[in-house]
Protein backbone atom coordinates (compact mmCIF):
# COMPACT_ATOMS: atom_id res chain seq x y z
CA UNK A 1 0.00 0.00 0.00
CA UNK A 2 0.97 3.31 -0.74
CA UNK A 3 2.06 5.61 2.88
CA UNK A 4 1.79 9.69 2.47
CA UNK A 5 5.20 9.62 2.32
CA UNK A 6 5.05 8.83 -1.56
CA UNK A 7 2.71 11.42 -1.96
CA UNK A 8 3.77 14.74 -3.94
CA UNK A 9 3.44 17.99 -1.80
CA UNK A 10 2.03 20.83 -4.01
CA UNK A 11 0.96 24.75 -3.58
CA UNK A 12 -2.13 25.93 -4.91
CA UNK A 13 -3.03 29.42 -5.65
CA UNK A 14 -6.67 30.44 -4.17
CA UNK A 15 -5.89 34.16 -5.70
CA UNK A 16 -3.26 36.13 -5.93
CA UNK A 17 -3.01 36.89 -1.94
CA UNK A 18 -3.79 33.33 -0.98
CA UNK A 19 -2.59 29.83 -1.13
CA UNK A 20 -2.92 26.59 0.22
CA UNK A 21 -0.90 23.16 0.80
CA UNK A 22 -1.80 20.18 -0.95
CA UNK A 23 -0.94 16.46 -0.82
CA UNK A 24 -1.62 14.39 -4.37
CA UNK A 25 -1.12 11.16 -3.65
CA UNK A 26 -1.66 8.83 -7.42
CA UNK A 27 -1.33 5.00 -7.99
CA UNK A 28 0.68 4.13 -11.04
CA UNK A 29 -2.40 4.57 -13.99
CA UNK A 30 -5.42 5.88 -11.69
CA UNK A 31 -8.87 4.99 -13.08
CA UNK A 32 -10.04 8.18 -11.10
CA UNK A 33 -9.04 10.79 -9.18
CA UNK A 34 -11.32 12.36 -5.87
CA UNK A 35 -10.55 15.90 -5.16
CA UNK A 36 -10.65 15.14 -1.18
CA UNK A 37 -11.59 18.23 1.30
CA UNK A 38 -10.91 17.93 4.71
CA UNK A 39 -13.64 18.37 7.73
CA UNK A 40 -14.51 21.52 9.89
CA UNK A 41 -11.97 20.92 12.90
CA UNK A 42 -9.11 18.88 10.93
CA UNK A 43 -6.94 19.46 8.25
CA UNK A 44 -6.04 17.34 5.55
CA UNK A 45 -3.35 15.43 7.41
CA UNK A 46 -5.39 14.34 9.80
CA UNK A 47 -5.25 10.36 10.26
CA UNK A 48 -8.86 9.51 8.55
CA UNK A 49 -7.84 11.28 5.42
CA UNK A 50 -4.19 9.84 5.23
CA UNK A 51 -5.91 6.42 5.51
CA UNK A 52 -8.48 7.13 2.96
CA UNK A 53 -6.32 8.66 0.45
CA UNK A 54 -3.59 5.70 0.83
CA UNK A 55 -6.81 3.02 0.59
CA UNK A 56 -8.36 4.36 -2.28
CA UNK A 57 -4.77 4.67 -3.88
CA UNK A 58 -4.61 1.04 -3.52
CA UNK A 59 -8.14 0.28 -4.93
CA UNK A 60 -6.60 2.53 -8.15
CA UNK A 61 -8.41 5.85 -7.15
CA UNK A 62 -5.68 8.87 -6.50
CA UNK A 63 -6.66 11.57 -4.60
CA UNK A 64 -5.86 15.24 -4.10
CA UNK A 65 -5.93 16.26 -0.90
CA UNK A 66 -6.25 19.84 0.27
CA UNK A 67 -6.34 23.22 3.13
CA UNK A 68 -8.59 25.58 3.63
CA UNK A 69 -7.25 29.00 3.80
CA UNK A 70 -8.37 29.04 7.75
CA UNK A 71 -6.59 25.26 8.57
CA UNK A 72 -3.37 26.64 6.34
CA UNK A 73 -3.57 30.06 8.92
CA UNK A 74 -3.90 27.39 12.55
CA UNK A 75 -7.53 29.25 12.59
CA UNK A 76 -10.10 27.50 14.24
CA UNK A 77 -12.85 29.63 12.54
CA UNK A 78 -14.10 28.56 9.09
CA UNK A 79 -13.28 30.47 6.44
CA UNK A 80 -16.40 32.27 4.37
CA UNK A 81 -18.20 30.32 1.98
CA UNK A 82 -17.43 32.27 -1.22
CA UNK A 83 -13.23 31.57 -0.14
CA UNK A 84 -13.99 27.97 0.49
CA UNK A 85 -15.56 27.52 -3.13
CA UNK A 86 -12.92 29.21 -4.68
CA UNK A 87 -10.27 26.74 -2.93
CA UNK A 88 -12.39 23.80 -4.07
CA UNK A 89 -12.54 24.70 -7.77
CA UNK A 90 -8.27 25.71 -7.50
CA UNK A 91 -7.84 21.83 -5.92
CA UNK A 92 -10.23 20.50 -8.83
CA UNK A 93 -7.88 22.80 -11.69
CA UNK A 94 -4.69 21.82 -10.11
CA UNK A 95 -5.72 18.02 -9.89
CA UNK A 96 -7.29 18.01 -14.17
CA UNK A 97 -3.35 19.52 -14.88
CA UNK A 98 -1.65 17.15 -13.19
CA UNK A 99 -3.77 14.28 -13.89
CA UNK A 100 -5.34 15.02 -17.41
CA UNK A 101 -7.79 12.44 -18.67
CA UNK A 102 -8.21 10.94 -15.37
CA UNK A 103 -12.04 10.92 -14.29
CA UNK A 104 -12.75 13.41 -11.50
CA UNK A 105 -14.53 13.35 -8.46
CA UNK A 106 -15.04 15.66 -5.45
CA UNK A 107 -16.16 16.09 -2.10
CA UNK A 108 -14.86 14.79 1.36
CA UNK A 109 -15.15 14.93 5.17
CA UNK A 110 -18.44 17.11 5.86
CA UNK A 111 -17.74 20.63 5.72
CA UNK A 112 -15.75 19.63 2.96
CA UNK A 113 -18.25 17.96 1.17
CA UNK A 114 -20.84 20.58 1.89
CA UNK A 115 -18.37 23.47 0.56
CA UNK A 116 -17.60 21.01 -2.45
CA UNK A 117 -21.62 21.13 -3.25
CA UNK A 118 -21.79 24.45 -2.69
CA UNK A 119 -19.53 25.28 -5.25
CA UNK A 120 -20.97 22.70 -7.93
CA UNK A 121 -24.69 24.69 -7.01
CA UNK A 122 -23.49 27.72 -7.73
CA UNK A 123 -21.63 27.00 -11.16
CA UNK A 124 -20.57 23.81 -12.02
CA UNK A 125 -17.17 22.35 -11.35
CA UNK A 126 -15.38 21.80 -14.00
CA UNK A 127 -14.80 18.05 -15.49
CA UNK A 128 -16.33 16.65 -12.00
CA UNK A 129 -17.98 13.44 -12.88
CA UNK A 130 -19.64 13.15 -9.51
CA UNK A 131 -19.78 13.99 -5.65
CA UNK A 132 -18.85 12.13 -3.18
CA UNK A 133 -19.91 12.96 0.42
CA UNK A 134 -17.85 11.46 3.59
CA UNK A 135 -20.78 12.26 6.19
CA UNK A 136 -22.97 14.81 4.63
CA UNK A 137 -23.27 17.36 8.03
CA UNK A 138 -27.26 17.73 6.83
CA UNK A 139 -28.04 19.42 10.60
CA UNK A 140 -26.13 20.81 13.59
CA UNK A 141 -26.17 17.87 16.36
CA UNK A 142 -29.64 18.39 18.48
CA UNK A 143 -31.36 20.59 15.75
CA UNK A 144 -32.51 18.16 12.35
CA UNK A 145 -33.77 20.40 9.78
CA UNK A 146 -32.81 20.55 6.45
CA UNK A 147 -31.71 23.59 5.14
CA UNK A 148 -28.16 22.64 4.62
CA UNK A 149 -29.13 20.57 2.00
CA UNK A 150 -31.63 23.36 0.29
CA UNK A 151 -28.95 23.61 -2.61
CA UNK A 152 -28.46 20.07 -3.49
CA UNK A 153 -31.25 20.60 -6.08
CA UNK A 154 -29.07 22.81 -8.23
CA UNK A 155 -26.53 20.01 -8.57
CA UNK A 156 -27.36 18.14 -11.77
CA UNK A 157 -24.33 15.72 -11.47
CA UNK A 158 -24.68 12.19 -9.61
CA UNK A 159 -24.08 12.55 -5.94
CA UNK A 160 -22.99 9.61 -3.28
CA UNK A 161 -24.30 9.90 0.42
CA UNK A 162 -22.33 7.85 2.78
CA UNK A 163 -23.35 8.21 6.26
CA UNK A 164 -23.07 6.12 9.21
CA UNK A 165 -26.60 4.96 11.11
CA UNK A 166 -25.65 7.04 14.41
CA UNK A 167 -24.77 9.93 12.83
CA UNK A 168 -25.85 12.86 14.75
CA UNK A 169 -25.29 15.58 12.26
CA UNK A 170 -27.49 13.42 9.84
CA UNK A 171 -30.92 12.02 11.28
CA UNK A 172 -31.98 8.96 8.55
CA UNK A 173 -35.50 10.44 8.90
CA UNK A 174 -34.65 13.60 7.38
CA UNK A 175 -31.98 12.10 5.51
CA UNK A 176 -33.38 9.12 3.49
CA UNK A 177 -36.39 11.10 2.04
CA UNK A 178 -33.66 13.80 1.20
CA UNK A 179 -31.69 11.43 -0.87
CA UNK A 180 -35.16 10.42 -2.60
CA UNK A 181 -36.16 13.33 -3.48
CA UNK A 182 -32.71 13.47 -5.15
CA UNK A 183 -32.98 10.52 -7.20
CA UNK A 184 -31.86 9.42 -9.40
CA UNK A 185 -28.94 12.08 -9.37
CA UNK A 186 -28.17 10.43 -5.82
CA UNK A 187 -27.70 7.19 -3.97
CA UNK A 188 -26.89 6.39 -0.48
CA UNK A 189 -24.57 3.94 1.29
CA UNK A 190 -25.10 3.51 4.95
CA UNK A 191 -22.50 2.13 7.56
CA UNK A 192 -24.44 0.04 10.03
CA UNK A 193 -23.68 1.57 13.55
CA UNK A 194 -21.21 4.32 12.87
CA UNK A 195 -21.34 7.66 13.88
CA UNK A 196 -20.44 10.86 11.55
CA UNK A 197 -17.11 10.16 12.25
CA UNK A 198 -17.50 7.10 10.88
CA UNK A 199 -16.90 5.15 14.57
CA UNK A 200 -18.73 2.18 15.33
CA UNK A 201 -18.86 0.96 18.97
CA UNK A 202 -17.14 -1.80 20.52
CA UNK A 203 -19.93 -4.08 21.27
CA UNK A 204 -20.67 -3.82 17.06
CA UNK A 205 -18.27 -6.30 16.61
CA UNK A 206 -16.52 -4.30 14.23
CA UNK A 207 -13.33 -1.93 14.05
CA UNK A 208 -13.12 1.48 12.43
CA UNK A 209 -11.02 0.47 9.67
CA UNK A 210 -13.31 -2.16 8.67
CA UNK A 211 -16.04 0.24 8.31
CA UNK A 212 -14.10 2.77 6.43
CA UNK A 213 -13.09 -0.28 3.81
CA UNK A 214 -16.97 -1.00 3.68
CA UNK A 215 -16.93 3.30 2.70
CA UNK A 216 -14.28 3.41 0.34
CA UNK A 217 -14.99 -0.49 -1.43
CA UNK A 218 -18.70 1.62 -1.89
CA UNK A 219 -17.46 4.66 -3.24
CA UNK A 220 -14.90 2.49 -5.41
CA UNK A 221 -18.09 0.61 -7.11
CA UNK A 222 -20.08 3.92 -7.31
CA UNK A 223 -17.27 5.92 -9.03
CA UNK A 224 -17.05 2.34 -11.49
CA UNK A 225 -20.77 3.03 -12.38
CA UNK A 226 -20.64 7.02 -13.07
CA UNK A 227 -17.85 6.42 -15.12
CA UNK A 228 -19.44 3.44 -17.23
CA UNK A 229 -22.52 5.87 -17.77
CA UNK A 230 -20.25 7.84 -20.60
Amino acid sequence: MMTDSEAKPLTIAVDKDTQVSALLLAPTLPRACYVLAHGAGAGMQHAFMSATAQELAALGIATLRFQFPYMERGSKRTDPPPICHATVRAAIAEASKRLPNVPLFAGGRSFGGRMTSQAQAELALPAVRGLIFLGFPLHPAGRPETTRAAHLVKVTIPMQFIQGTRDELAKLSLLEPLVKQLEPRATLHLLDGADHSFHVLARSGRKDPEVRAEALQAMSGWIDRVIALR
